[in-house]
């Protein structure tokens, strides 16, 4: 596990987009961003499920059964339907996670802390901050089920790639077919770049190396 982390980190979510596309895999979430200047996360999936607070009460705070079953190389994803109108995610459990050595955590929807989450370093991508509470309004689901986020599903094990251009999802199953590409389009990129460095034209690198045409090879 700890090899297919240190693989995937020395790639972007753009090459592993490329490579998720040319397999018709879902190739990206689309708004989801870094919430401020954090690190590249690279883990597998821990799931949250998100639902509205209602008659029917939660069995367990929001966060806390999936931060005491994470740990290192895991990431969490939460699945919050894209909600900005209330936070999911905050200080204390940005602490909490900080402290398991979870790598970060991906929000489909809004969190709040941004102040402290920045000082203590923990990585967060998310849609929106807002400093509205999740009490009464929104709560804990399931955890570890099959969930959506930004349209794409994710489960339990996934592996989850986030740097500054996004967000990228790798089903289980593909994780070595999805490597295999997506690191033939780094090196093929990084030849190109070093040949446009010796002085040659963009044009006969492109011929050359067919790059219009890297998804039909």
């Amino acid at each position: 596990m700890e090899g297919i982390i240190e693989k995937f980190k020395k790639l972007s979510t753009c090459n592993i987009s490329d490579a998720l596309d040319k397999l018709k895999l879902k190739s990206g979430i689309i708004g989801i961003r870094p919430a401020y200047d954090c690190k590249k996360i690279v883990g597998f999936a821990v799931t949250i499920k998100v639902t509205a607070a209602g008659e029917t009460k939660s069995k367990s705070h929001l966060g806390v059964d999936a931060i005491d079953i994470a740990g290192k190389n895991d990431v969490l994803v939460v699945d919050n339907g894209g909600r900005k109108d209330v936070s999911c995610w905050g200080e204390i459990l940005s602490n909490a996670a900080k402290l398991k050595g979870i790598e970060g955590i991906v929000i489909d929807g809004a969190f709040r802390d941004l102040d402290v989450i920045k000082k203590i370093g923990f990585p967060v991508y998310a849609r929106s901050v807002v400093p509205i509470t999740a009490r009464g309004r929104i709560m804990q689901e399931s955890v570890n089920s099959l969930i959506q986020c930004g349209g794409v599903q994710v489960r339990s094990k996934d592996l989850v790639i986030a740097d500054e251009n996004g967000v990228v999802i790798v089903p289980k199953e593909r994780i070595d077919e999805v490597y295999k590409i997506a690191i033939e389009f780094y090196k093929k990129e990084n030849k190109m770049i070093e040949e446009l460095k010796k002085g040659r034209s963009i044009t006969d690198v492109d011929k050359e190396y067919k790059y219009e045409k890297m998804m039909e090879d």
